[in-house]
């Protein structure tokens, strides 16, 4: 028995499909009636919507919209970057673009609008353009009352990493994850006044902590980034994003490992990898970063840096065995999840809603919730 044909929008089908950036032809194999489909000749079923939904990277009820959706191009979040680095992303790290964009709306949503951190760092913290590096480091460290000592006796970079996502949290950013299926993006920030957030490339965590860092520094200059394995886009850049981007390397570097304790741990020791991971566990960074060090000092060649930096950026840390649910609670961060459930139970979201800001299925909510009951316990 053929399964029903769920009735959509055509225009609605065509402008999702046109803004994941995908032809006809590349879809006929996965859905073959797809063209009479936008013609409002048939319709697709449930399962085939929900397959729609996934690949076009939108919830299945905009499908059911009268016309397509006033939606801002993610484009102008990225105002700064040259459209020749903008039109060359992936359409994967699109995705991710506007899946943040989403979750940037959720977070407003959920929070009536209004960001719930008692102090907000975007609103407490300004810095120009000149602005002596070690100083500004030492500032945000201060703000946020991490010394680093505490730092240091993080156990693993795992606990180091969730640690700073609960203290951007805190004080106003949100943080979130995702497989981005590319090494070179580390990951990318979006700016906004009142729920700006950072979003992490499911990498090493060293490189994860780096990369958070990088982001909030985008943020305090007021500005949206995406943060990769090479620096070449930057020179493309004005010479005032230029600056930030350099800022932003050079920011992150400093707040995590401070320049005074990164000379006198390396005094007596080699410009080497061994040294750079020895160090890097040390302080819960990157040996990217460490290494970094060496190159901006003289002490090995460009060359020598980027192979290694490639390397390790390839390598990954286990994982918690592919479970879909450890995974969604990892990518959304318990933050989110916390809130998405608090208004449910208060009778302010219906369970789809809540389906739909967790982005799963409802059938799931239950065995998601059970996993996240585990998690913060």
């Amino acid at each position: 028995m053929a399964k029903e044909q769920i009735p959509i929008t055509p225009e609605v089908l065509r402008w999702a499909r046109e803004r994941a950036q995908f032809s006809i032809e590349e879809l006929l194999d996965d859905f073959r009636n797809i063209e009479d489909w936008e013609r409002g000749e048939s319709f697709p079923t449930y399962p085939q919507l929900e397959r729609l939904s996934e690949t076009f990277k939108v919830p299945v009820a905009i499908f059911f919209f009268p016309e397509p959706p006033n939606v801002p191009p993610i484009r102008e979040s990225f105002r700064t970057l040259p459209d020749v680095h903008f039109d060359a992303l992936p359409r994967e790290v699109r995705f991710l673009l506007r899946k943040a964009k989403a979750l940037q709306i959720n977070l407003s949503e959920l929070n009536e609008g209004r960001n719930p951190a008692a102090k907000f760092i975007l609103d407490d913290l300004r810095f120009d353009l000149d602005v002596n590096i070690s100083e500004m480091a030492q500032v945000v460290r201060n703000y946020l009352n991490v010394p680093i000592a505490t730092q240091i006796g993080w156990s693993n970079s795992e606990e180091a990493f969730d640690a700073w996502r609960d203290v951007l949290d805190t004080y106003g950013v949100a943080v979130f994850k995702d497989a981005f299926r590319n090494d070179f993006y580390s990951g990318f920030c979006l700016y906004d006044e009142v729920f700006p957030l950072i979003y992490v490339n499911n990498s090493v965590k060293t490189r994860q902590i780096f990369t958070l860092f990088h982001e909030l520094s985008h943020l305090l200059f007021h500005t949206s980034g995406i943060n990769t394995l090479s620096d070449e886009h930057t020179e493309a850049l004005l010479p005032d994003d230029r600056r930030i981007e350099v800022i932003c390397n050079q920011f992150a570097a400093e707040f995590l490992l401070p320049s005074e304790l990164f000379e006198a741990d390396t005094a007596t020791l080699p410009a080497s990898e061994e040294t750079a991971t020895l160090i890097a566990n040390r302080y819960h960074v990157s040996r990217e970063s460490v290494f970094r060090r060496f190159l901006d000092r003289g002490q090995i060649t460009e060359g020598e840096y980027l192979e290694a930096a490639k390397r390790w950026s390839q390598q990954r840390q286990e994982g918690s065995g592919g479970n879909h649910y450890w995974t969604k609670i990892a990518y959304l961060g318990t933050n989110y999840i916390n809130l998405a459930f608090s208004r449910y139970y208060q009778n302010r979201i219906s369970e789809p809603q809540l389906a739909d800001y967790l982005d799963t299925k409802v059938k799931n909510l239950p065995k998601l919730e059970s996993y996240f009951a585990r998690k913060v316990v």
